[in-house]
């Protein structure tokens, strides 16, 4: 071999080696990762690889297998086929703590802190920090309210968590996911209760995690988020893998309609009804010490209101004061009568149905069956008397489940075994049992897919052709603009404008929600 030749073949020997290591490295390989729980398979032969300093998103319908699969990666399930590996070692995670200690950590959806115990304390909660054999809680405190800032979260350290809003509470257990170095961070809808300045700092510190060489696995509905964030883009649907696609080569048209297998309709229902002038709701002067001053408006029969602002402007409160669910007070009339709400039971048998923002904490029983959940707030027309009528209540279950196209196995599963999509399908079917001529939904899509959410919003817009009205409180400020007649803007406890056909815009809602400035429109709650 010549001299020349030789030169070239270690050349090319050393361009091959340098290729190889500028690659980057496995963190977690999964091949065919099967689930079964007895003789239902909810997961089919997944094969993935997760590499370091890339964010890979897993996105799907309910019911996917997203969640299943990321609880199979980090320890709290294990699969009954296929297996795990890093690097060149196959891993087999029978706890959390298993998978956290080989650099594993998972970001739930549900809140799972203590309510009991401090913020500091959830933060270092199995890992607290001792000075001479003491439980350090000054330095726990320090490093709690450091991690939480990089949130933009200003919660006290100290704070109950069982008394600090919903948002706060997730980017608490954020904060303690993030408390440790890890090799990979699996985040499972980590935005569904964060709006604005609190989503834009955690995706930046994704980003952050990312240039750091950690690994990402991220599962969101909130496909803008995935288009910006993802280098991968991983499908999956009823418990199989559809594909994985470069994050760049794919719209959101293209990410939706792969999730559902078909082409999917236009999201937002056609405005095609006109409201009356006729007023369905009133409410004059609502209070709620602490959170709402002085907030007045009124909803017409045949409209959509909606109620958008910044988390803590007071919109949650604010509801949860007119239906007696809060202390508060206000001067309520609802189709021309004046009424008296001091408890959720009387406004539900005045006329107004309200669906809470929390449908697992405050909406459903999650370890009931679904026809007792369907009936709760209708107990009086399936349960007269001290006999249950166990076969009404049955029938109205499926009627239900047909006219909500609520997905099941069969109607014996309890509330807490249907996906998220359906369980707000049958928390909105319960609310609609009771025939309200009001509907108050706060948060109608959080946490649910791209499918379920057309179908929310046309359940939402079939309310209000019957003449009744509908009041719709959102932190997406595009949900609010495709699917409500007029949106009402709160900052600060109160109603700061009001924007209504080529006024609603992204622009003009924010600019209302986060100064005293007004895009040129009145800032009542009334309609001319």
């Amino acid at each position: 071999m010549s001299l020349a030749s030789s030169i070239k073949m270690e050349n090319a020997t050393s361009v091959a080696e340098n290729a190889e290591a500028a690659l980057p490295a496995l963190v977690m390989r999964a091949e065919n990762v099967s689930k079964r729980y007895g003789p239902v398979t909810v997961l089919s032969e997944i094969s993935l690889d997760i590499l370091a300093g890339e964010i890979h998103a897993v996105i799907g319908e309910n019911g996917a297998g997203k969640s299943t699969f990321m609880r199979l990666l980090s320890g709290y399930a294990e699969p009954s086929e296929g297996t795990l590996s890093m690097g060149e070692r196959l891993v087999k995670f029978a706890r959390p703590n298993e998978a956290q200690d080989a650099g594993v950590v998972l970001v739930h959806q549900e809140i799972l802190l203590a309510d009991g115990l401090t913020v500091a304390e959830n933060l270092f909660l199995g890992r607290e920090l001792t000075r001479r054999g003491i439980v350090d809680d000054r330095t726990m405190r320090r490093m709690a309210t450091e991690k939480l800032a990089e949130l933009g979260c200003s919660v006290s350290p100290n704070a109950l968590v069982g008394t600090i809003a919903l948002a706060d509470r997730q980017l608490v257990q954020i904060a303690r996911a993030l408390l440790d170095d890890h090799k990979l961070v699996i985040f499972d809808e980590p935005t569904a209760v964060l709006t604005g300045d609190e989503v834009e700092r955690l995706l930046n510190i994704i980003l952050k995690l990312k240039r750091h060489g950690i690994a990402v696995l991220y599962i969101s509905h909130r496909l803008d988020e995935v288009q910006r964030l993802a280098d991968k883009v991983t499908v999956l649907r009823d418990g199989r893998m559809i594909g994985t696609y470069p994050g760049r080569s794919l719209t959101q048209a293209d990410m939706a309609n792969l999730m559902v297998g078909r082409e999917l309709a236009t999201l937002y229902p056609a405005k095609n009804t006109t409201p009356s002038s006729e007023p369905m709701l009133s409410v004059r002067n609502a209070c709620v010490p602490g959170y709402v001053s002085d907030v007045s408006f009124t909803v017409h029969k045949g409209e959509i209101l909606g109620f958008a602002g910044m988390i803590g402007a007071g919109r949650t409160e604010l509801f949860e004061g007119i239906l007696g669910l809060r202390p508060g007070t206000a001067i309520v009339e609802l189709d021309g009568r004046p009424i008296t709400i001091h408890s959720a039971r009387q406004a539900i048998d005045a006329g107004i149905g309200y669906l809470t923002e929390d449908r697992k904490g405050k909406g459903l029983l999650l370890q009931e069956q679904l026809g007792p959940n369907l009936t709760l707030s209708s107990l009086s027309r399936f349960h007269p008397g001290v006999y249950m009528r166990g076969r009404k209540e049955t029938a109205a279950l499926a009627v239900a489940v047909e006219n909500y196209d609520i997905r099941l196995k069969n109607l014996r599963l309890t509330a807490g075994q249907l996906s998220g999509g359906n369980q707000q399908k049958l928390l909105l079917a319960k609310v609609l049992l009771t025939d309200p001529s009001v509907v108050i939904i706060d948060e109608p899509t959080r946490g649910i897919d791209i499918a379920n959410k057309a179908q929310i919003y046309a359940f939402v817009r079939s309310i209000v052709a019957k003449g009744k009205a509908c009041i719709v409180i959102s932190s997406e400020m595009q949900e609010l603009i495709g699917i409500c007649d007029r949106i009402l803007v709160m900052r600060e406890g109160r109603i700061n404008g009001e924007v209504a056909g080529a006024e609603m815009t992204e622009t003009n809602i924010a600019l209302l929600a986060t100064s005293r400035a007004e895009p040129g429109h009145a800032s009542q709650g009334e309609r001319a």
